[in-house]
């Protein structure tokens, strides 16, 4: 019970306090209510039509600037991979191109042997078709020199026997000397 006359007594030299100071002051109490009910009327319109609207705008811009970092991180991973897919597409269109080249190189050393050969095949036609004209050209140049030699044969048999030789000498000779020459 001590305890409550005590802070009884405290009680009362605060407010004993409190008046003295607010005597000092010039402290007067309908003043100070209008200015309390003045200052809440100001600092709820402030809330309400300022720092409401800020804080609401203060909120927006910071989802921007999250959503816009989110945004420029998801850019950064997109450009990161479309890198590297083009890379590997490089990669691959290289690879392609050495394929592509070695198989051209291989085609034109197929085509380029093809060919030789048929160059060879083909000269070697020239040269037998050449062996076979040049052939045929010395078996008809025999006959027709058997057939000169029979005739000068026949001829210098006549002058030298000084008769007339019939068509069977003539054959019979003829055929003496396409022996004797073929031997």
């Amino acid at each position: 019970m001590d305890q409550f006359i005590i802070l009884a007594s405290i009680g009362s030299d605060l407010a004993d306090t409190a008046k003295t100071t607010a005597l000092k002051f010039g402290l007067d109490a309908p003043h100070f209510i209008a200015q309390c009910i003045s200052f809440s009327i100001v600092a709820f319109a402030l809330y309400k039509f300022a720092y409401k609207p800020i804080l609401t705008v203060l909120e927006e811009r910071r989802e921007r600037i999250a959503e816009s970092l989110a945004n420029a991180d998801k850019i950064k991973q997109e450009l990161a991979n479309a890198q590297t897919k083009a890379q590997e597409i490089l990669n691959q269109a290289s690879v392609q191109a050495n394929k592509f080249i070695e198989e051209a190189r291989q085609s034109a050393a197929k085509v380029l042997e093809q060919e030789s050969q048929k160059a060879i095949a083909t000269a070697n036609d020239i040269v037998a078709k050449a062996r076979q004209a040049s052939e045929a050209e010395l078996a008809r140049m025999k006959t027709e020199l058997r057939r000169e030699v029979g005739r000068l044969v026949v001829a210098a048999t006549a002058k030298v026997t000084g008769k007339i030789l019939t068509t069977d000498d003539h054959q019979r000779l003829a055929e003496e000397t396409n022996r004797q020459l073929a031997a």
